[in-house]
């Protein structure tokens, strides 16, 4: 009879249990000395509360309520959710070994919800800020000059990825249709529609490509006309809005967020965004629904009299 099958009948104590986990991880799975001592900590914390609050110090009378007792009490001690969520898978592969060793007889964690991460409301740019794209006088009237304030329109009128925009090439766009073609996530095709204003550009900035003896196919190119990296892309980016915006972070991704935005608090159909930006899901356009709404919520609070007879 193995040690564990001894164990099963006389009891197995939960510090003992802890000890043979830790030393499982370490010796077997060969985990960092960092990420052991990670999971002693929890457990010692778990082992705690088990000890001091149920009054259990076998490992065999652990059962999900106490561990959905546990949780809840992380919960109210201000644990942040992603600490939670570490803690919980933690506790989860502690059963799943004591549960092999034959300490713990089901599964004890298939009652135990893992708390949701809260959704990140996605940043923007404000509508003053993008604006500033389109005053020339920000941008040099040479080659570099005119890709570099195409690029920012361009991201900003179609709300293109970052991975997107830098696989364009010329023949994306459709002068005849007012329209670029653009290869999304799994090589998935869109059509976006493109203003007057931005098909002149575009024409005015093959034309200066001519001028320069470019003959790349790929739409935004160096000085040398090797084709623009996602580094190029977003170290523009950076040069030019991060000393007009008060956004949290500056990126390409930002502008696609502001184009969503903006549509939205125009009034635009959700539907509509979510082709534009190419989500398979509606649930993922769905966001911008909530960044609309707080834009709302901050426009009352500092434009409405009352509200702002009562800010101090």
């Amino acid at each position: 009879m193995r040690f564990s099958d001894i164990l099963r009948y006389i009891g197995m104590k939960i510090d003992a249990a802890i000890d043979a986990f830790l030393l499982y991880i370490r010796t077997e799975r060969r985990l960092s000395a960092r990420t052991v001592e990670a999971y002693g900590d929890t457990l010692a914390l778990f082992a705690a509360y088990l000890c001091d609050t149920c009054q259990i110090d076998d490992i065999g009378q652990l059962t999900h309520l106490e561990i959905r007792d546990w949780q809840m009490q992380l919960a109210e001690n201000n644990y942040s959710v992603n600490t939670q969520r570490t803690m919980l898978t933690t506790i989860r592969t502690f059963v799943k070994f004591c549960r092999r060793e034959g300490w713990i007889e089901s599964d004890l964690m298939a009652k135990i919800t893992t708390p949701r991460l809260p959704r990140r409301l996605p940043v923007f740019y404000t509508e003053k800020e993008t604006a500033t794209v389109y005053d020339p006088s920000r941008f040099g009237d040479d080659f570099e000059g005119h890709r570099d304030r195409l690029l920012l329109q361009l991201l900003y009128e179609t709300g293109m990825r970052l991975s997107e925009v830098v696989g364009l090439k010329e023949s994306s766009v459709d002068f005849f249709a007012n329209s670029v073609k653009v290869l999304g996530k799994r090589d998935k095709e869109r059509i976006i529609p493109l203003e007057n204003e931005i098909l002149h550009n575009i024409k005015c900035y093959f034309s200066l490509k001519r001028e320069n003896n470019i003959s790349s196919e790929f739409f935004f190119v160096r000085n040398d006309g090797t084709p623009f990296t996602k580094y190029d892309v977003s170290k523009t980016v950076k040069k030019y809005m991060a000393p007009v915006s008060q956004a949290d972070r500056i990126s390409p991704h930002v502008f696609r967020h502001s184009f969503a935005t903006h549509l939205l608090n125009e009034g635009a159909d959700i539907n509509a965004i979510k082709e534009l930006l190419g989500h398979t899901d509606l649930s993922a356009t769905e966001v911008y629904i909530h960044v609309s709404r707080q834009h709302l919520k901050e426009t009352y609070k500092h434009t409405h009299p009352r509200e702002k007879g009562t800010e101090n």
